[in-house]
């Protein structure tokens, strides 16, 4: 969706809840340069620099206070990892596989993350600044209070997930499904989009007027309307 963009107007008796975030704040980690990382593994109040945990079971990890700089997960298996009160800078993962994974107070700045496996995960008060996602796959997750700014995801499946106070700012999305998701106060304001599949499942969804007259079209198609 290229072109000039109009100012949004806010419609009388309308409110939109925004994303409560917590802020997350680390204080006294401890330094660790080579971490070993293992299945079922905790760690807690721990900086990690530049840490590789490329190809490993970590099925069941649990990440407290921990600071990634840098960290690169590629083809780690984090089914039904948490991570809590995390921050995570430059995550890199070609292929990440976290499904039933748990986010809680996480921030994440600037991830690249090629085919992002996390489908019924659980987020609450999650911010992602920046970053380019090729396939954000989260199918049945339930996302709670989650910010996402500058980023790039070139597909966002949201096929039958719940989501209550998520915006999406300055984004640009490929493609968006959200067929059979139940959605309350999803923002898409500021944001690109290409085309959203699952037209039946758009209630809860905010745009702009300038998004509206893009979405027309495939509305009318979905709804049967000839338009002449």
């Amino acid at each position: 969706m290229a072109g000039a963009r109009p100012a949004a107007r806010k419609k009388p008796g309308q409110e939109v809840s925004a994303p409560r975030l917590s802020g997350v704040v680390l204080a006294d980690l401890v330094d660790e340069a080579a971490p070993e990382f293992v299945r079922g593994g905790k760690y807690d109040g721990v900086r990690y620099s530049r840490a590789v945990a490329d190809g490993l079971d970590l099925t069941g990890a649990d990440f407290a206070e921990c600071e990634f700089q840098g960290a690169s997960f590629n083809d780690a298996q984090l089914r039904g990892a948490g991570f809590r009160d995390c921050t995570l800078h430059e995550l890199y993962a070609p292929v990440f596989r976290a499904a039933r994974s748990t986010w809680r107070d996480v921030e994440l700045h600037n991830p690249r993350l090629g085919s992002a496996e996390l489908y019924e995960s659980g987020w609450q008060s999650v911010r992602i600044d920046g970053g380019k996602l090729d396939f954000l796959n989260l199918r049945g997750a339930k996302l709670t209070d989650v910010l996402i700014t500058g980023c790039i995801i070139n597909e966002l499946d949201l096929g039958s997930a719940t989501a209550a106070r998520v915006a999406l700012k300055d984004c640009t999305i490929g493609t968006l499904d959200v067929t059979g998701a139940r959605l309350q106060d999803f923002d898409l304001r500021g944001t690109d989009f290409r085309g959203i599949s699952g037209l039946g499942s758009v209630a809860g969804l905010v745009v702009d007027d300038y998004q509206l007259a893009l979405l027309a079209p495939l509305l009318a198609a979905h709804l049967g309307i000839i338009v002449l």
